[in-house]
């Protein structure tokens, strides 16, 4: 968990592969059910073409039927997920039916105005779907060549920096709860910070869940 921009994708990838297990995210797991044409895409379709959220029984019911699919015997990581009291009390639901349990929640913590910074030098290709920042560009500008592909790279409309605060914004009053939520429970809730290189928030997360692992 953590805010926009916080690193959860980059992160859960790498410790996923550093476990050998499944990363899943609700974003990714939506656009597989729609592309699959399964029921529970479609009735997930119906609510994103409207431009509605996506309920939370619908969500719920599609990370059941993932992992119940999936290979993720040795364990898995959700990324950015739960969002919400309620899809945490949901989750739980359903890991129980698993006869499962969470083993951490990890809060990855960045400034407000590192994320920001980030979300608003963030470039995405509309083509290959690659994501860079635009540090790594010949100039932050739209239209500049992808490196992947050379399309024309685009910032997304929520990352403009007022729509970014109001992003965070809604993770404060919406989200953030839900760590108070487990913090509360028996499951652990393992703080690490967000800023630095990459590999050096690896680090500090493979130690903090390690320690956990030990205690």
């Amino acid at each position: 968990m953590g805010p926009p921009g916080a690193g959860k994708g980059t992160q859960g990838a790498r410790l996923a592969e550093w476990l050998g297990v499944p990363r899943f995210s609700t974003g990714d797991m939506l656009r597989e059910a729609r592309r699959a044409g399964t029921e529970l895409g479609e009735r997930a379709r119906r609510y994103m073409d409207a431009g509605e959220l996506v309920p939370d029984e619908v969500i719920l019911d599609l990370i059941d039927e993932t992992l119940r699919g999936a290979d993720a015997s040795r364990g898995f990581i959700l990324d950015g997920f739960p969002r919400t009291e309620t899809q945490a009390e949901g989750l739980g639901d359903v890991l129980a039916r698993r006869g499962e349990s969470l083993d951490a929640v990890v809060d990855l913590q960045v400034p407000e105005e590192e994320l920001v910074r980030r979300l608003s030098a963030r470039r995405v290709c509309p083509e290959c779907g690659a994501v860079w920042s635009a540090e790594e560009l010949e100039s932050g500008e739209e239209g500049i060549p992808c490196p992947e592909c050379s399309a024309g790279v685009e910032q997304r409309e929520d990352d403009r920096p007022e729509t970014v605060r109001r992003r965070l914004e809604v993770y404060r009053t919406q989200t953030e709860p839900v760590l108070a939520w487990y913090a509360a429970s028996d499951v652990p809730v393992v703080a690490v910070p967000g800023t630095g290189p990459v590999s050096e928030v690896q680090r500090r997360l493979r130690e903090r869940l390690t320690e956990g692992a030990e205690t």
